[in-house]
């Protein structure tokens, strides 16, 4: 079937050849590229399809088909000799550079002899002597020949290495690679990484490059103690060559590098990242190069004891990791001994022996910010939302296995004794009954003090009722505390009754936040119900006589803990009173009835009232009371979250580093404990803020991402994926690109992620971080692709017109900056028409601004009309914004205007007009005063001014006065950082003076 109309003209076909050209290499760019040679076939003319034929072998070689790219380029020779003339000088250049693309495709194909591998050079040979051609590049291709079957290169080597580049060489980073290459074969590293140090400092590049030598530089960069600079590589170099089947290799190297340095997991995800290699790389050389890179990592896990591990690869059945090793290791020896068979040694076996039976080189070397071990692909993690909800509990139950009771009755005693208790291993009891319970053998104990086998079904609804509330799945903990309720009056048992009935009217509270009315504010709705809930407990507790004691301490705890939420959502003062009342009569109770575990919930309750009141000192020393109680009569494992409180609070106090001594002390003491019981992750993220406040930001970004590590592993999926947005972030804020990419990348490959399971709109914001991410680092193409499919998806959220107008502003800037200004402009226009129904109006301006200077930048005087448009759209913007009130963070819209007329008239070449609105925009700016913040922008646009009057406009005297005044008052004020481009600027006026 055709994928594009076929061209009926020349002038159509050289156009289509040019859309295709743009086109990622694979399956479509080539089937296209196959009909418009067809296509060219028809006009009967040759430089058509000289020029077809070159984009079809292009495509096969790139797209790793060596099989047919010599086929098409024998027409080009035959041509060639039959209609020399159709050849213009660059046609010419094309087709001799192309001989060496032929002898790596021979090469990579075992069925093709060894003699006829060397006629095709001595024919390479022969036809660069004839044109007058250099041999430089003859004697590499004979050199990359002697290293393939296994000779010694030395001699073959020093022909090549020798001689003077030509302009048919490879490119210059390609020939490092080849150099560094060799200095690794004879066993030196550090010379190799000499070698290779201009392509690895991306000072030399190419379509391979350098990918290919970062795969390479990976092991000898960790043999030489480099690590840190592996692991950078590691990052930004598979994310150049992940999926794409002509760089199957260099995906080989790193699925390597991940077994060598303790990454086995990570490893793992990007082989399932790039299971599509396993069927579409046609070259047996790539193929033999990646499945051995496969087989290294799967003997590696193997090895670790997860054989049984399900795995991604070839397609048509399911894998293990046992069973793919088996499959790939029959596929590679069989490879490489077709080649040996070809060139008659045993050079590729002995090379895929090599790495196979290299020793791991690290024990552990963090790779990227979100770290899992197999032990958690094992135990589900990776299987998406389900696995990941059992993880929290399977953390606690596999900490608390040894000491859970083997008899059953037993163990459902101690199960309610710890659930009575409030203890945390009452889940890990509750996980092994649930278990227990659903295997189809169980037998319940007929035994008068474990009750039923109803009950026992009840306190598991229970138990899971808990957990969906702790995700913030209060639906859910509403029908199952209901469902429970009912059984424990089949049951008999009404104090749990009571209990789960009050449990359900509290969680409804919680559910109803997101069902109220439209138009209706969600905080009142929330705290209305709350209220309700309260009355509804308080009313269910006293129509109930006789209840148990720490029964009537629950129900005492929800009373409190209803009111406590209301202020919370409300944050209405006028409600702190009745919930200082509810935990006076929680705490006297529990006193009373010797419940510790209730009594420091009253002392936590309120501090946090203390604290939701304002008094902050009232409540830091209420948690020092409570933590000298819980240091004395406990419980232990509410200390934790007494010390995170108290670390809060030192913050709100302005105390970052008492809040950091807290904080480190109840993670400390957290360790002790499951994490879900103690809150764990929010210790984490507390952290973080605080390593904030204290300057430590690296601290920080390993807190947020263990954070979300706990979470994930508790099933809190959305808030996990939250914090690891913040990371992400974070990570670009330091600098860090590629630790924001691989974190997003990870994410973003989740199967619930993939499988549509996850909020769209959180999915939308990680890739809208991804793509900002990708502009950072300097990856136009790919964040342009991303910027423009999120405007496009965003463009359909009716219930957001904000959020695309940002995204829609943001991709008309970065097309723009592509040159694409005709399609940045329709998607300004898209976010203008947002903006008008969601105001943004200070994003808006950036937007228009930063297309007119990038108009004016790119196209000169002939982008100034255009550029005028923009600006003039500014302006209407800024005038409703001044009539809305709106005030920006920053500088004002008009004088930000003012100055970017200034630059897009600067850069047409109108300097008078630039230097009138500069003045302007400090007119508007105003002088600087000695408050950090507007200093800066002043001095930039007094810079600004100073270039156009004394360089373009060549008046350098009232340039430097200006200078000069502007320098002395920055110095007065102490903004002596801001003096120094000013300072430079006027010295460089005067020396041209």
């Amino acid at each position: 079937m055709p994928t594009a109309p076929h061209p009926q003209s020349t002038d159509e076909l050289f156009h289509a050849l040019r859309e295709n050209h743009q086109l990622p290499y694979g399956r479509t760019r080539t089937v296209t590229a196959e009909e418009l040679v067809d296509a060219a076939e028809r006009f009967a003319e040759p430089v058509p399809l000289i020029h077809a034929l070159l984009e079809l072998q292009e495509a096969y070689t790139y797209g790793s088909d060596p099989r047919k790219s010599p086929v098409v380029f024998a027409r080009l020779l035959t041509l060639f000799d039959e209609q020399p003339d159709a050849f213009d000088e660059r046609l010419r250049a094309q087709l001799f550079w192309r001989f060496k693309w032929v002898a790596n495709a021979l090469r990579a194909l075992p069925e093709i002899p060894l003699a006829s591998l060397r006629q095709w050079l001595t024919e390479m040979r022969d036809r660069y002597e004839k044109e007058g051609l250099g041999l430089q590049p003859y004697y590499g291709q004979a050199y990359q020949l002697a290293v393939h079957v296994g000779e010694d290169p030395t001699l073959a080597y020093e022909l090549w290495a020798g001689r003077r580049r030509t302009p048919h060489s490879d490119c210059e980073a390609c020939e490092i690679c080849e150099r560094a290459l060799y200095r690794v074969a004879v066993g030196d590293d550090e010379r190799a990484l000499e070698v290779w140090a201009p392509v690895l400092a991306g000072k030399e590049s190419c379509q391979e490059e350098p990918a290919r030598s970062v795969s390479y530089a990976l092991l000898p960069l960790l043999r030489t103690g480099h690590a840190d600079r592996a692991r950078e590589l590691h990052l930004a170099g598979y994310r150049a060559c992940r999926r794409n089947p002509s760089m199957a290799g260099e995906v080989g190297r790193h699925l390597e590098f991940c077994a060598l340095t303790g990454n086995e997991a990570r490893g793992l995800e990007l082989l399932a990242e790039n299971r599509n290699l396993f069927d579409e790389v046609d070259s047996p050389l790539d193929q033999l190069d990646f499945l051995t890179g496969v087989e290294v990592l799967l003997r590696r896990v193997e090895g670790l004891g997860h054989g049984g591990l399900p795995v991604a690869g070839y397609a048509g059945r399911a894998w293990t990791v046992a069973g793919l090793c088996a499959e790939v290791r029959g596929r590679g020896d069989g490879l490489a001994a077709r080649f040996d068979t070809r060139n008659g040694t045993s050079a590729q076996s002995g090379r895929r022996t090599v790495r196979l039976d290299r020793a791991p080189l690290l024990d552990a070397l963090e790779l990227a910010l979100r770290t899992r071990g197999l032990d958690e692909l094992a135990s589900g993690d990776a299987a998406g939302v389900a696995g990941a909800r059992g993880a929290g509990v399977a953390a606690s139950a596999s900490r608390a296995a040894s000491a859970l009771p083997e008899k059953l009755p037993e163990l459902i005693r101690r199960a309610r004794e710890f659930y009575e208790e409030g203890h945390p291993d009452a889940r890990a009891c509750w996980a092994r009954l649930r278990d227990l319970v659903a295997a189809r053998d169980y037998a319940h104990p007929e035994d008068p003090a474990v009750g039923p086998y109803v009950r026992l079904c009840a306190d598991l609804l229970s138990d899971e009722a808990y957990r969906a509330a702790e995700r913030g799945d209060y639906a859910s903990a509403v029908d199952l505390h209901e469902e429970a309720a009912g059984l424990y009056e089949d049951a008999g048992a009404p104090d749990d009754v009571v209990l789960a009935r009050a449990c359900a009217l509290l969680a409804a509270a919680e559910a109803a936040e997101a069902a109220g009315e439209d138009g209706e504010d969600e905080a009142e709705v929330k705290a209305a119900g709350l209220a309700d809930a309260h009355a509804a407990v308080v009313r269910l507790q006293e129509e109930a006589s006789g209840l148990a004691p720490y029964v009537e301490g629950r129900l005492l705890r929800l009373r409190a803990s209803a009111l406590g939420v209301r202020l919370q959502t409300s944050g209405d003062q006028a409600h702190a009173a009745v919930v200082f009342a509810e935990a006076d009569l929680l705490q006297e109770f529990a006193t009373r009835h010797g419940l510790t575990t209730q009594v420091s919930g009253a002392m936590l309750l309120r501090a946090g009232t203390y604290a939701l009141s304002g008094d902050l000192p009232a409540a830091v020393a209420e948690i020092d009371a409570l933590r000298d109680r819980l240091a004395s009569d406990g419980p232990a494992w509410h200390l934790p979250r007494a010390l995170g409180l108290r670390g809060r609070l030192q913050l709100g106090l302005r105390d970052a580093a008492a809040a950091h001594a807290d904080l480190a002390e109840g993670l400390r003491l957290a360790a002790a404990w499951p994490a879900d019981a103690v809150d764990t992750s929010r210790l984490h993220a507390d952290l973080a803020q605080t390593c904030l406040h204290l300057g430590r930001p690296d601290e920080a970004l390993t807190h947020l991402t263990r954070s979300a590590d706990v979470d994930l592993r508790d099933g809190k999926r959305v808030d996990a994926f939250c914090t690891y947005s913040n990371a992400a972030q974070l990570c670009l804020d330091l600098g860090r690109i590629e630790d924001s990419i691989a974190l997003l990348d990870s994410l973003l490959g989740e199967p619930d992620v993939i499988g549509g399971e996850l909020d769209d709109r959180l999915v939308a914001q990680l890739r809208l971080l991804r793509a900002r991410a990708l502009h950072a680092g300097d990856d136009l193409k790919a964040a342009t692709a991303e910027f423009v499919a999120l405007a496009a998806e965003s463009a359909g959220w009716d219930d957001d017109p904000g959020s695309h107008a940002m995204i829609a502003a943001e991709t008309a800037m970065i097309l723009a900056e592509a040159g694409e200004f005709d399609r940045a402009g329709e998607v300004a226009g898209r976010a203008l028409a947002a903006h008008a129904l969601s105001p943004r109006y200070e994003l808006i301006s950036n937007c228009l601004r930063e297309l007119a200077r990038l108009r004016a930048q790119q196209q000169g005087p002939d982008g100034l009309a255009a550029a005028l448009a923009h600006l003039d759209e500014a302006g209407r913007v800024a005038d409703a914004a001044r009539a809305a009130g709106f005030q920006p963070v920053g500088r004002s819209l008009e004088t930000a205007l003012a100055y970017e007329h200034g630059r897009v008239h600067a850069y047409v070449g109108a300097y008078e007009d630039a230097l009138a609105a500069l003045e302007k925009a400090l007119a508007l700016l105003g002088e600087p005063g000695a408050e950090e913040g507007g200093a800066g922008e002043w001095a930039e646009c007094v810079r600004l001014s100073g270039a156009v009057e004394g360089i373009y406009l060549e008046r350098p005297a009232p340039a430097l006065v200006r200078l000069d005044a502007a320098v002395a008052r920055l110095t007065a004020l102490g903004h002596l950082e801001e003096c120094d481009p000013l300072a430079s600027l006027a010295a460089q006026l005067r020396d041209e003076g």
